[in-house]
């Protein structure tokens, strides 16, 4: 098989465990034999509709297995995978098809209005509909093997991550990151060959396919795929599939845990609780060690594939609210401005390298540049490390906010906000909210003799952005403080508006 990239894993997988379920999606189980054929006919359909090696295929759409057949049958034909949020809005969407060149587009039905609003502002010249024509063109293509030569050095998906300009960039992962980090999951998490995973994290988010999805399949486990997360339903599935390893944002786990069946639900069949995105409440980790649980808790980035930083189950209470140590192949270090190594408890900013780290951003080579040090990748994020190396994260110098899980960047949402006619400088800052960690606030000023409305102001940005990135309040002031040259004073904001 000259193919060494991700594209080969449902035939390499098909030829050792062919009859084991690799998906089940509404009750519809997938074998691994089963896999393998209907992504070699999607790559010839993606062939005969005119997709050639390096072509951009995007997904934008909810946890369905066509979305994981979509991501192998690029990898079978050398193209490039762009999995899109299905969160966001059209312009939102429109962008990224068109900064990533995607000839190809595949989403469900309940997708076709937002895609056909946005049809002039792309390249897209192919469109298959899963729930349309996608099982016609599976059903006419060839089921012969297709044995492309792919380097894992080839770029395999490019998955866009919000930047501080405001503009998402595209993070390009190659076949050699996404596998690494999968070797790092295998390692650090002892995933197993029965492995039952329960994916309700979306896999358009980078912890969601490449934390628990990908590790799962390449070691022949089974991954049920949830289209919307319900704290209810997941006690459901828990229960009927004999859920064995589940992966979510701390907001989820907390819904479950205050879900009324929470105290006599099964949860026998759980072995790992993978929990990222944001630092785990301590009262979180009492509620599931209660039910004799622990969180597995880690840090990273979408341009790190993701996983940098793992807390394991040994020392998830001894070294709570730290992110852990580096995972087996990431090399991580706590550097001061001039990368000299900070000292023990000592805060400066975390940068990682490793065969999991990306090559750069899409079509960014002077981002790209900034963002790496001597081949360290720079995260923007601030840390210190304790006496026994165990590293805890305790800003982001990025000024990013974690809501739920979702990163959102303040620059993109003010680019939205000062598209109104009424609001002439803005800020937006995080507050404290017990149900998402954390939520937007919007603080404007308003034009000379304009009056603002603050509900007018956040319908405003309904359709422009995606819901979970529109602030939960705006304050009108009467001015942003500033430094004398002019440069807005983000964390006088916070100290001046970021109470309830």
């Amino acid at each position: 098989m000259r193919n060494e990239g991700l594209g080969s894993w449902p035939a390499r997988r098909a030829r050792k465990t062919p009859h084991r379920t690799a998906l089940i999606h509404q009750d519809r189980a997938t074998s691994y034999a089963a896999l393998h054929e209907r992504t070699t006919r999607l790559a010839h359909a993606l062939r005969a509709a005119g997709i050639r090696r390096g072509d951009r295929v995007a997904y934008l759409g909810p946890n369905h297995p066509s979305y994981l057949e979509t991501l192998f049958a690029t990898g079978v034909l050398g193209a490039v995978f762009v999995p899109l949020n299905a969160r966001l809005a059209g312009p939102e969407i429109a962008y990224q098809l068109a900064d990533s060149g995607a000839k190809a587009l595949i989403h469900p039905s309940s997708h076709a209005v937002l895609v056909d609003g946005i049809r002039g502002e792309t390249d897209v010249r192919v469109r298959i509909v899963v729930d349309g024509d996608y099982e016609e063109r599976l059903a006419a293509a060839s089921d012969e093997p297709i044995d492309e030569q792919i380097g894992l050095d080839d770029t395999c998906i490019v998955m866009y991550t919000s930047g501080t300009t405001g503009r998402p960039k595209g993070a390009m992962l190659s076949h050699s990151n996404l596998t690494w980090n999968a070797f790092n999951v295998l390692v650090d998490q002892d995933v197993a060959t029965d492995e039952t995973a329960l994916v309700s994290a979306p896999l358009f988010h980078t912890a969601g396919l490449n934390m628990l999805t990908l590790p799962v399949l390449l070691k022949g486990g089974t991954c049920v795929l949830v289209e919307a997360f319900d704290p209810g339903a997941t006690l459901d599935l828990i229960e009927r599939y004999r859920i064995t390893f589940m992966f979510g944002v701390p907001a989820m786990f907390d819904q479950v845990s205050r879900h009324p069946r929470w105290a006599e639900a099964d949860l026998s069949s759980l072995r790992m609780l993978s929990c990222g995105g944001s630092p785990v409440p301590a009262p979180l980790i009492a509620a599931y060690q209660a039910r004799g649980l622990t969180f597995l808790q880690g840090y990273g980035m979408t341009e790190a594939a993701p996983g940098v930083l793992f807390l394991d189950a040994e020392h998830s209470v001894s070294k709570a609210g730290s992110a852990g140590v580096p995972h087996f192949f990431s090399d991580v270090r706590v550097v001061r401005p001039d990368l000299s190594p900070a000292g023990v408890g000592e805060t400066g900013e975390v940068i990682v390298r490793g065969p999991h780290v990306m090559p750069g951003y899409w079509g960014l080579p002077e981002e790209t540049a900034a963002a790496f040090s001597d081949g360290w990748f720079r995260t923007g994020d601030a840390a210190r490390t304790d006496s026994d190396g165990y590293v805890t994260i305790v800003d982001r110098l990025k000024d990013m906010i974690i809501s739920g899980g979702e990163n959102i960047y303040p620059a993109e949402v003010e680019e939205a906000l000062l598209a109104h006619p009424d609001i002439v400088e803005c800020a937006v800052i995080g507050m404290a909210d017990e149900k998402w960690g954390e939520v937007c606030r919007a603080v404007v000023v308003a034009r000379q003799g304009a009056s603002l409305d603050p509900e007018e102001v956040l319908a405003s940005l309904a359709g422009r952005l995606a819901k979970y990135k529109i602030p939960k309040s705006v304050v009108v002031v009467e001015a942003l403080p500033r430094t004398a040259s002019g440069k807005l004073l983000k964390a006088r904001v916070r100290t001046l508006h970021g109470s309830a």
